[in-house]
């Protein structure tokens, strides 16, 4: 990982996607660039179709419905709780949190040694 010093202290593979429920998952043009390549789409239809124009950004991720975060990015396999482009993925997601350590995986290592549950998925607004 990029700007990462150290041995990561989290497994993306073990979280149920907290960093991809974010209400602003800000792309540039290369990442549109990229998820077009991925489905051999144009760059007009993949900013159409993948991103919104809001909150003075110009791209940013479009968002759908998810039971444990309310909304999630609409590349997230709510079912599987993983990424359906990883290859692809944005720049934010592959240097995401930019250090050892990620605070939502500390809370959920937490929450699932307390609730003696390993899937347990801990949400942060009360859900």
């Amino acid at each position: 990982m990029q700007g990462v010093v150290g041995v990561a202290q989290y497994n993306c593979s073990k979280c149920p996607g907290y960093c991809c429920s974010y209400p602003l998952i800000q792309l540039d043009k290369r990442d549109v660039e990229r998820l077009a390549k991925h489905f051999s789409l144009s760059f007009a239809k993949a900013r159409k179709k993948f991103t919104v124009v809001k909150w003075g950004y110009k791209y940013l991720m479009r968002r759908k419905a998810d039971q444990h975060f309310g909304r999630i990015c609409q590349f997230f396999d709510t079912e599987k709780r993983c990424c359906t482009v990883y290859k692809a993925r944005p720049s934010v997601c592959r240097y995401f949190p930019g250090t050892t350590r990620c605070g939502y995986y500390d809370f959920l290592a937490f929450e699932r040694r307390s609730q003696d549950d390993p899937d347990f998925i801990a949400t942060t607004n009360g859900m």
